[in-house]
This record gives C-alpha cells, structure tokens and sequence, in this order.
C-alpha cells in the first residue's frame, strides 16, 4: 500500500485547507485510515480516524473544525479543516492499516502504512 499526501499549504488563521490521501496499491482490502501531524520538537498527534465500518474519530484539538472523510471509488482519504488556528502548522501525515478497525486508532504506532507527510503552515 501507498500513500500519497497533497492539499498543504500556507493560510491565514481562520482560513480553510483540504488535504487529501491517495491510497494505490492493496485497495480491495478493508483498511483503517488516519490522519496525524507533527510540528517540530513534537511528537506526532493523531488528528482523525477512520475505520472499515465507517467510524470517526478525532483528536480532541480538531473536534468541530475538521472533517475527515473517504470517497472509496477514488482510493483516497480527505481532511477537510475549517477555522484554522496558528497551532495546527503541521506536518500532516496520512497513515493506513488493514482491518476493519483497530483498538487504538489515536496512536501513531497503530498503523504501517505511511504518507511523506504535506506542509500546512498557518499564520
């Protein structure tokens, strides 16, 4: 499985991004899919999960701005992120999994599959 991040970019606080997440490769298995990020000297935070069955689940400094979502006919995995703050200048990683769900989906040491990451920058 592959992962290819794009969307990044820079923005003003209270601006809007879409990231998205194009999966190749195994994409007939079920997977569980993520979205973390990492700003320098720390560690990485997950941002948004979700499942094989279709359940979400977000970190508790993105609930209410960001929406995560897939559209399974084009193997790939949104992050729509509304009301931007300074603190989410990130580096924004997809990640997968196969299962249809997983225990910890917040933890970054869940899933083997990983994007090269897209910059958001907001100022």
């Amino acid at each position: 499985v592959q992962l290819v991040e794009s969307g990044g970019g820079s923005v003003q606080a209270g601006g809007s991004l879409r990231l998205s997440c194009v999966v190749s490769g195994n994409t007939e298995t079920s997977r569980c899919m993520a979205w973390f990020r990492q700003a320098p000297g720390k560690e990485r935070e997950a941002v948004a999960t979700l499942n094989g069955i279709g359940s979400k689940n977000y970190g508790d400094s993105v609930k209410g701005r960001f929406t995560v979502s897939e559209d399974h006919a084009r193997n790939t995995l949104y992050l729509q992120m509304n009301n931007l703050e300074s603190e989410d200048t990130a580096m924004y990683y997809c990640a997968a999994i196969e299962g249809l769900y997983v225990g910890y989906d917040l933890v970054a040491g869940t899933y083997t599959y990983w994007g090269q990451g897209t910059q958001v920058t907001v100022s």
